[in-house]
């Protein structure tokens, strides 16, 4: 089916961002004609509160309308890559915000010029009040700010310090090629995204052949990957020591005002639960009959989910079955989205595959969905309500300065929202093979999001341990050091295949490092809230706090207003996972 023959409900209404292009087009010439006022800026920003105030609002006026001008352009590019005159308007809006980016590059430089008191007024300032908590921040990164010859070399190392990470880009997307399973007699395309999608078979054969496979070309291009992420590792011990810190974790934390105590309790916590982790391994092997158990069995379907079909209509009433907890207002918000066109449902040609929610400060947010029918289809759209949900409320009850939240909380509202649906779902329905799809779903989400996303995080604190002890990083030591890992996060019944043992050669979050710890700590502190607004009134409200948040404060103060401690949160989460594993195991 052609956009052109899906009915207006099921698209989204962009014209609430711009009316029509010559409107874009009117205020990318406004933009553009802001950026030499903007370089003039540099001589005054810093000479005075009042000057420091207008200074400042400038600058957020031209980010704002740059910020409308990409989000716009793309989504109209998502909706059909394939439209000339929405790559060209894209590729304007990004080309124009370099320009931006380059001519503002000046000022945090200027303002960590500014003397410490000064700065300590400014903050103080009730006309600097909706800047004060950025320009804090300023002022802590200081005590890691190097002279300015310093801080001109740094700039110049800048220029190939990505270089690892754009290698293995490059290879990993570009230049490695899979080739073809051969299968029953067929010739199948082995890709990144196939992998997946075979790994996710009911064949097993299958499944092994394209886990062999897929890791033998990893396997083949090892030498350079280890290299790679190596020098990636290199990298951030050595600008962790240039401006300062006791460590590359550290230096990495530190934006986020996250204590390293987070960080080590998340992996200590997992590990005193890892028990539950490895009862759920018996599980599968149980249930899958299998004489032994292989990293490839581990996305192997437990039951058959093909009957469950769900219009989007039925998709609709199941999310806002499941979330009257968190209030009468939030749900009418929500009937809001759906009756004003803040979601493009169906997949067309062309059309961006997966979803998102998006949007700009002063408009509501969007969703894109690509709605198959099925009950992963329900998921979705209520995991991505919840980011709208949050984006809304914190763009509602923010200035623009605060509204953006950070990664650290950026995936706990959606969480809520996907646990919320899954206790409605485990509730109100009857049929055993649906609860049990239903319970499997909700177990592998801590599986793949707490588990698994620690044990990057371990092998990421361990790889950088050792180039911070002075040691080499090599392939017989990052294999054996992930092999161990793996082993001990999945225990006895999985098999001793140490083909996995390269699976750290292609997770690309590692060249972001110490990135992944917060899916983990993220859908912990969602997991807590559920448990907590089920049994605490008053957590309702302190819920909403967080909503209303955005980015205001550092995360971890956010979450302490809602009454959320992360270590508490890991705990109360490794709970829910035991909890749902035994019901589990009376239905299999």
């Amino acid at each position: 089916m052609t956009r052109d023959q899906i009915e207006e409900r099921y698209k989204w209404k962009l014209e609430d961002i711009f009316p029509d292009d010559e409107e874009w087009e009117r205020e990318y010439r406004e933009t553009e004609a802001m950026i030499p006022d903007l370089a003039a800026l540099k001589d005054s920003i810093a000479t005075g509160a009042s000057e420091l105030y207008e200074g400042l609002k400038k600058i957020e006026k031209a980010n704002f309308h740059m910020e409308r001008l990409i989000v716009y352009s793309s989504m109209r590019k998502d909706e059909d890559g394939k439209v000339s005159k929405y790559q060209a308007q894209t590729s304007r809006a990004q080309s124009l915000a370099v320009r931006l980016g380059s001519t503002l590059a000046y000022l945090d430089p200027l303002l960590l010029e500014i003397p410490e008191e000064t700065m300590k007024k400014y903050i103080e300032d009730p006309q600097l009040k909706e800047f004060s908590f950025e320009l804090s921040k300023i002022l802590r990164k200081k005590e890691h700010i190097l002279s300015e010859k310093e801080e001109r070399i740094l700039a110049g190392v800048g220029e190939f310090a990505d270089g690892p990470q754009e290698i293995f880009g490059m290879l990993n997307n570009a230049d490695m090629d899979f080739g073809t399973i051969h299968h029953n007699g067929e010739e199948l395309p082995l890709s990144h995204a196939s992998y997946f999608e075979y790994l996710s078979s009911g064949d097993r054969e299958l499944r092994k052949k394209a886990f062999q496979q897929y890791y033998d070309t990893y396997r083949k291009n090892i030498h350079t990957i280890a290299a790679t992420y190596s020098n990636s590792v290199k990298k951030d011990v050595f600008y962790a020591r240039a401006r300062g810190y006791e460590s590359a974790m550290e230096a990495a934390l530190f934006e986020d005002d996250v204590p390293l105590s987070v960080y080590h309790d998340l992996i200590d916590n997992v590990h005193n639960n890892l028990d539950t982790m490895h009862e759920y391994m018996d599980l599968r092997k149980k249930v899958l009959a299998a004489d032994d158990m292989q990293m490839y069995d581990i996305y192997a379907p437990l039951m058959d989910t093909a009957e469950y079909k769900y219009s989007f209509e039925q998709a609709r009433d199941m999310v806002l079955s499941a979330l009257p907890i968190l209030g009468d207002d939030y749900i009418e918000i929500l009937k809001t989205a759906f009756t004003d066109r803040w979601i493009d449902v169906y997949e067309t040609p062309g059309k961006r595959s997966g979803a998102y929610s998006w949007g700009v400060y002063g408009t509501h947010p969007y969703v894109l969905l690509n709605h198959r029918n099925d009950l992963d289809s329900v998921f979705t759209l209520a995991h991505e309500l919840g980011h709208s949900m949050h984006t809304y409320f914190s763009n509602a009850s923010q200035p623009y300065s605060t509204s953006g939240y950070v990664i650290f909380v950026a995936e706990v509202a959606s969480t809520v929202n996907e646990i919320l649906l899954t206790k409605y779902l485990l509730r109100t329905t009857e049929d055993k093979e649906l609860k049990k799809y239903v319970l499997n779903h909700y177990i592998d989400q801590f599986r793949t999001t707490v588990l698994r996303q620690t044990m990057f995080a371990e092998f990421e604190m361990m790889s950088h341990e050792e180039i911070e002890k002075g040691n080499a990083l090599t392939v017989d030591s990052m294999n054996e050091m992930y092999f161990k890992l793996n082993s001990l996060y999945h225990g006895k019944a999985m098999g001793d295949d140490r083909t996995i043992s390269y699976e750290w050669a292609r997770i690309p979050h590692f060249y972001n490092a110490f990135y992944v710890y917060k899916y983990a700590t993220g859908f912990s502190c969602a997991s807590a809230i559920v448990s907590k607004l089920e049994s605490d009134p008053s957590m309702k409200e302190r819920y909403r706090r967080f909503l209303c948040a955005g980015g205001s404060k550092f995360p971890i103060d956010i979450l302490g207003d809602a009454s959320i401690n992360v270590g508490e949160a890991v705990d109360l989460c490794m709970k829910e996972f035991r909890r749902a594993l035994e019901e589990f195991k009376t239905l299999v």
